[in-house]
C-alpha cells in the first residue's frame, strides 16, 4: 500500500524472476565504493562538517511533527552510523540492500528466523563454521521446529538438488569454508536452487568481496561476519546480510526490531574505517597465505594442507574460477591427533592461539576441540576435520618471520 507505514512490512517471499534493482555506486571500481559508498562529506556538511562519517550514539531520535514518523526512529532497527555502513556493504557486495547484527552468527539466526516456520527446512552442508553447525543441528530443529538437512556430497549439484523440496526455504553454502577450505559451486547450486524456486545463500565472510562476489554468480543473499576480514584487526563483534530490499527489510522490521542483539554506532563507525583498505589488506593476506601453504604442503611433518591457491586442491580450477585470489585462511594435518597438534601449537612464537580468524597478526587454533566440537566424530571425518587439524590465520607480517615461527614448531 502507498500509505502503508514504512515499518510495516509484509513477509518476502522469494521470486526467481525478480531481478533486483541495481546495486549502488555499480559505475565505480571496487577500492572507490570501500572509500565513497554510503557517506558524501558534502552532504549534510553544515550539521557535521567531516570528511570521514561521524558516529550518532544516539538511540532514539526526536519528532519534529506528531504525524511525521523519523527514520531511524529507534537504535534498534538503524542509526545514522550503521546505515552508511549497511550502504557500503550491499555497494562492496553489489546487492540492493544490506541489514547489521550484532554478530555473523546473530545474522544468520535473524535471516532464517525470519525466512522459516515450524515445518520448513534449510538445505546445506557440514562445510559450515561451527556456530551456525550448532544453530542447524539443535537450536532451530528442536526450537522452532525447522529442519536442516545436510547434502551428502557438496561437491556434486545434484546432491544439493535432491535435498530440495516444497518445504525448503532457503539453501545456504559457505564457500570457501570454514576450516577446511571447501569451495562450493556458487553458480551451479544457484541453478539448482532457482529450479525449485528457493534462494541461495552465500557466506562470504573467509573470501569477503575483495576476493569473491557471490551475487553475480546467482547467489541472492550474502552473509558477512564483520568480525573477521572486514574488521580485520579482532576489535569488533558484527555481523550482516546483504541482499533484495524487501528481504533485507522484513529481517529489519520483523526480527531484529523485536529481538535486538544490533550493531552499535561505534563498532559500525570502526568497520567503515577499515573497510577503505580492505583489498589491499586481502591482497596481502593472500599472497602471504599462498606462500605459507606451499611451505607446509613441502614439509615432512605436514600430512596435509588446505588452500584453495595450492593445486592439490580438490576444488583449485573451481576456486581459480570463482575468487580473484585464495584469501587469508588455511588449515594443515599434523601427526598425533589432538595431543601432535596441541604440540605444534604450544610451541609457536609469533603465532598467537586464539578463537577467530581475518586478524591482521597471524592466529591459530585447533576446530576439533573449539569451534566444531558440536560435531561428532563422524560429521567431523566427513567435513575433512581430522584430530590433527590446525587452522592458520595468515595475517600481515613478513612472511619469512611466520615461517621461521612454524618452523620452529614443527621441528623434531
Amino acid at each position: 500500500m502507498a500509505d502503508e507505514r514504512f515499518f510495516m512490512r509484509e513477509p518476502w517471499e522469494f521470486d526467481p524472476e525478480e531481478k533486483p534493482a541495481p546495486p549502488p555506486d555499480q559505475g565505480l571500481g571496487f577500492d572507490t565504493r570501500a572509500l565513497h559508498s554510503g557517506f558524501d562529506p558534502l552532504e549534510g556538511v553544515e550539521d557535521f562538517r567531516s570528511f570521514v562519517p561521524p558516529i550518532t550514539p544516539s538511540m532514539t531520535y526526536p519528532y519534529q511533527r506528531f504525524e511525521e514518523i523519523p527514520y531511524p526512529v529507534y537504535g534498534r532497527t538503524s542509526t545514522p552510523t550503521t546505515s552508511v555502513l549497511e550502504k557500503r556493504l550491499a555497494a562492496l557486495e553489489g546487492g540492493e540492500a544490506c541489514v547489521s547484527a550484532g554478530s555473523g552468527s546473530q545474522a544468520l539466526f535473524n535471516l532464517i528466523f525470519t525466512l522459516a516456520r515450524p515445518g520448513d527446512n534449510v538445505v546445506t552442508s557440514l562445510n559450515i563454521y561451527g556456530e551456525g553447525y550448532k544453530q542447524a543441528q539443535s537450536i532451530f530443529p528442536e526450537r522452532c521446529g525447522v529442519e536442516f538437512r545436510f547434502v551428502q556430497d557438496p561437491a556434486e549439484i545434484q546432491s544439493w538438488a535432491d535435498q530440495i523440496d516444497e518445504s525448503t526455504k532457503l539453501v545456504w553454502v559457505e564457500t570457501p569454508s570454514n576450516p577446511c577450505l571447501f569451495v562450493t559451486d556458487i553458480a551451479g547450486v544457484a541453478e539448482a536452487a532457482h529450479a525449485k524456486g528457493v534462494p541461495l545463500l552465500v557466506d562470504n565472510t573467509t573470501a569477503t568481496a575483495a576476493l569473491q562476489q557471490p551475487l553475480r554468480m546467482g547467489a541472492d543473499l550474502v552473509l558477512l561476519s564483520l568480525t573477521k576480514f572486514l574488521c580485520g584487526n579482532a576489535t569488533v563483534l558484527g555481523g550482516a546480510v546483504v541482499g533484495p530490499e524487501a528481504l533485507v527489510e522484513d529481517v529489519r522490521w520483523n526480527t531484529t526490531e523485536f529481538v535486538g542483539s544490533v550493531l552499535q554506532p561505534f563498532e559500525a563507525w570502526l568497520v567503515l574505517q577499515f573497510l577503505e583498505t580492505l583489498s589491499l589488506r586481502m591482497d596481502r593476506h593472500s599472497t602471504n597465505a599462498q606462500r605459507i601453504a606451499e611451505y607446509l604442503d613441502d614439509h615432512p611433518r605436514v600430512e596435509h594442507v588446505n588452500y584453495p591457491g595450492l593445486p592439490s586442491h580438490p576444488q583449485y580450477d573451481l576456486a581459480h574460477d570463482q575468487m580473484r585470489a585464495g584469501g587469508g585462511m588455511l588449515s594443515f594435518v599434523v601427526p598425533g591427533g589432538v595431543t601432535g597438534a596441541g604440540r605444534v601449537i604450544d610451541r609457536l612464537d609469533l603465532i598467537t592461539h586464539a578463537v577467530t580468524f581475518g586478524t591482521s597478526r597471524t592466529i591459530c587454533m585447533h576446530p576439533p576441540t573449539i569451534t566444531h566440537e558440536h560435531m561428532t566424530p563422524e560429521e567431523r571425518d566427513q567435513a575433512g576435520i581430522a584430530d590433527g587439524l590446525i587452522r592458520l590465520s595468515v595475517g600481515l607480517e613478513d612472511p619469512a618471520d611466520l615461517i621461521a615461527d612454524l618452523e620452529a614448531a614443527l621441528a623434531d
